[in-house]
Order: C-alpha cells, then structure tokens, then sequence
C-alpha cells in the first residue's frame, strides 16, 4: 500500500496533471475526429497550468492548510508538564560527503530547529525524531539526530524513529511509546491538519507546535506576483499532496 501510494501520487500533481492534460490534448489533434476534444484538453491543461503558477491563488489554497493551527511560541509555562516534543521528519539525503545541515530537506531542518526551541524552554524534556527510510535515503530520524548533536543537544535527550515511513506509521509508533502523555508535536504548517488527525485518531494526545509557514503576510505587492513562477507550482503541489493525503486517510477510516 505503501509502495501504491507513493507511485500514483506523483501522477495527480499539478504539473505531471497539467502537463498529461496538455499532450493527450495533442494527441487528439491528430485524429480527425476528436480535434474538438484535443483543442478542450490542450486548453484546459494550459490554463490550468498557468493558473497555479500565480502564488496568489495557489498560496491561498496552500493558506487553508498552513493557516490552521498558530505557531506555538513561548511554551515555557507547559515546563513540568510536558516532557515531550515529537519532530516528524520530511525528507532527507543519503549522501554521506555533506554535512548534516545540507542532508536535511528545507522542511525537515525547518521543524529540527523548531523542535530544538521547543525543547530549550522545556527543562527535562525529550526530542522524539520520526522518520524512517524511504526507497533507500537515510532516515530522517537519524539525519535530524546527527545536526541536532552537532547543535548542542545532549544525546542522551534524543529518542529515534528511525522505522517510519509515513505519518500513518509515525503515530502509532508514538502511541507505542507515549500513550496517552502530551507531546507537543512539531511538522510544517501545511502538513499539521493530516498529521494532528493522524496521532489523535491513533489514540495520542499532541499539542500542535507548526513550522515551515510557506505562506505569510506581505502588506505590498512585488513585481514578481504578476506573473507565474515556481513558487506558485510548489504551494500548489504542497497543497495538492495535503489534500489527497486527507481525502485517502478519510476514505480508509484514518481520521
């Protein structure tokens, strides 16, 4: 299922989507008699395209995720209270000439850092680090272990994961381990509303602590919002991705 998931999933992003759209579009213009379909497909597929390419309509679709859950700040009145804070990893490399800082993914080493905060103002507090190996990289958990170390973390307040692949996995490896003691969980801010109902459908009791905002206020417009760029197709795919991960879990009973 695993392995199902993560080779049909490419094929429902926004470019991959778009772009099929578009050459089944061209394909049809060669029979005579579906040109009226090809030159609707072609189209669709184009402004399709174009239109998630502006960040001002695919942040606001990426906003709905990212603007759930506020960020958790100051968390030093919990100090005593919670002796947890669980980082979901989210993509690392196997390349072992980097240094552990550039292995990890922007948004690994984005809830790494945030956790590590976490953690400062939470005296006697413990790091989780979840990820495990996919299609042979590197766990996350042990990356994010290697950088956390080498920013001063005492060791011996590290636990891994290292078995995990997916979120689904990831909170009932929690469960196992924490039951039903609060945690302050720690992924991106697209990523929390599938993964905050993840751990509590799997019977865990998280705090919502989202980083990684890829959305955020700007009072003036930029020369560059007039146009589609990369970005725009990123947010889009972010959010593309979060959605069919709800709409997968929903289906199967997960949340």
């Amino acid at each position: 299922m695993f392995f199902f998931k993560k080779l049909v999933g490419p094929f429902l992003m926004p470019v991959p989507f778009c772009l099929a759209l578009v050459l089944l579009g061209l394909a049809l213009l060669w029979l005579k008699r579906r040109q009226g379909a090809g030159k609707w497909l072609a189209t669709l597929g184009a402004l399709l395209l174009l239109l998630l390419g502006y960040g001002s309509v695919s942040g606001r679709l990426l906003a709905t995720l990212e603007r759930r859950y506020a960020p958790a700040g100051d968390v030093s009145a919990a100090a005593g209270r919670v002796r947890w804070v669980v980082v979901l990893g989210g993509g690392s490399s196997a390349d072992e000439g980097m240094p552990a800082a550039m292995r990890l993914s922007e948004g690994s080493l984005a809830r790494l850092v945030e956790g590590i905060r976490l953690q400062r103002q939470l005296p006697g507090s413990r790091l989780l680090l979840s990820g495990g190996s996919v299609f042979g990289s590197t766990p996350d958990a042990e990356a994010m272990r290697a950088l956390a170390v080498e920013l001063g973390v005492d060791p011996a307040a590290l636990e891994l994961d290292a078995a995990s692949p997916d979120t689904e996995t990831q909170a009932e490896a929690v469960r196992a381990r924490l039951g039903a003691e609060e945690f302050y969980l720690v992924t991106s801010a697209s990523h929390m509303p599938r993964a905050l109902a993840l751990f509590r459908k799997a019977g865990t009791n998280p705090t919502p602590a989202p980083t990684h905002f890829l959305t955020q206020g700007n009072p003036t417009l930029s020369p560059g919002e007039f146009f589609p760029s990369t970005g725009g197709l990123r947010s889009a795919e972010l959010a593309t991705y979060e959605y069919l991960g709800l709409a997968w879990a929903k289906v199967r009973g997960k949340i």
